[in-house]
C-alpha cells in the first residue's frame, strides 16, 4: 500500500531529477558535480547506516530546494 511518505519520496526525487537536467541544459558543470556529490554521500550513508534511511528523503528534499535557487535564480510562488 502506498502512503504519504512514499508520494513525498517519489516527489522529492523526481524534482531532483528534473532539476538537475535543467543544471545540465544551462551548462552549470560545478553545481551538478556538487550536488550529485553531495546526493551520493548521503545515499551511501543512509544505506551503510540503518538509521539515516529516514533522514535521506529530507535531504533530497533540501537538496531541491537549493537546486531551485541556484538553477532557477527565484523561488517558486504557489498561488
Amino acid at each position: 500500500m502506498i502512503g504519504s511518505p512514499l508520494v513525498a519520496w517519489w516527489v522529492a526525487h523526481a524534482a531532483f531529477w528534473v532539476l538537475l537536467a535543467l543544471a545540465v541544459r544551462d551548462r552549470r558543470w560545478r553545481t551538478i558535480g556538487v550536488i550529485g556529490v553531495l546526493w551520493v554521500i548521503g545515499y551511501i550513508a543512509s544505506s551503510q547506516v540503518r538509521s539515516l534511511s529516514l533522514f535521506f528523503m529530507p535531504y533530497v528534499a533540501a537538496l531541491d530546494i537549493a537546486l531551485v535557487f541556484i538553477v532557477l535564480k527565484r523561488d517558486i510562488r504557489f498561488g
